[in-house]
């Protein structure tokens, strides 16, 4: 597993090089445009809401004595609470709208990597596109909540807490980098098969989703890059996944 996850992170060293190389920056055009929406539309919003989930959380504090000091708690558990829904929100947002214009990009590093013109995948229009992320984002979306919602409650146990934020960092990894793979196996797999495709090589999509999480703690420049950097390391590591399968032609060398 820390293998696989290291060999996701890995994938990024390649990633400007090859969007550069292959002239793939006007393909992203759109996707940042959503990127950037959703994310201040996201951000105003968790901004005017932790203080009111805060203040909400510290009502079951029947006492005066200390109320002031849970009342902080619970101000920035609210806050933690409001990052951590915004983020799952932001990126599943993204990825289901971006579908379209990702698999462009994805298609052209496959043609790149395996040295192949002609086509070995379904083919699939505009509209197949967007409701294939639609379908899948929503369905990580609704998983990754049922597994959130019970970690932030263990926010509340000292201690616990520490490691609930690390493991809370892994889930929103996973889905985000689940989200960049499909970009490729949409092409070669259906709904169904992408999600046992991935299950068995979780710990690449942990890798890839760790930087994407990274990015966005950047300010600005984090929300640009996010999707460019991991949808084209994502390719790059997915396309090799199905060559080692015998899936894609063994013709050309991965980078």
């Amino acid at each position: 597993m820390v293998k696989h996850i290291f060999d996701g992170i890995q994938a990024y060293s390649s990633a400007l090089t090859l969007i550069s190389k292959l002239k793939l920056w006007k393909y992203f055009l759109v996707p940042i445009i959503i990127s950037v929406v959703t994310a201040t539309i996201i951000g105003l919003s968790a901004y005017g809401l932790s203080d009111n989930i805060g203040h909400f959380i510290a009502r079951i504090w029947p006492w005066d004595f200390g109320k002031d000091t849970f009342t902080a708690i619970s101000t920035f558990i609210g806050a933690i609470v409001i990052i951590a829904i915004g983020l799952i929100l932001y990126k599943h947002i993204i990825m289901a709208l971006s579908a379209p214009f990702m698999s462009p990009v994805s298609e052209k590093i496959e043609a790149y990597l395996t040295g192949q013109n002609t086509h070995y995948h379904r083919n699939t229009t505009f509209t197949q596109q967007l409701w294939r992320g639609i379908r899948i984002n929503m369905r990580n979306l609704a998983k990754e909540l049922l597994i959130t919602i019970p970690i932030l409650l263990l926010k509340f146990i000292p201690v616990v807490n520490i490691f609930s934020t690390a493991l809370l960092f892994l889930v929103q990894a996973y889905y985000a980098g689940f989200g960049n793979m499909d970009y490729t196996l949409e092409r070669h797999f259906s709904y169904r098969e992408s999600v046992t495709f991935i299950r068995k090589r979780r710990g690449v999509a942990i890798g890839n989703g760790i930087v994407f999480i990274l990015f966005l703690l950047i300010p600005i420049v984090g929300v640009v890059l996010v999707l460019p950097m991991s949808v084209t390391a994502a390719s790059l590591k997915t396309v090799r996944l199905l060559k080692e399968d015998q899936i894609l032609p063994q013709h050309k060398p991965i980078l």
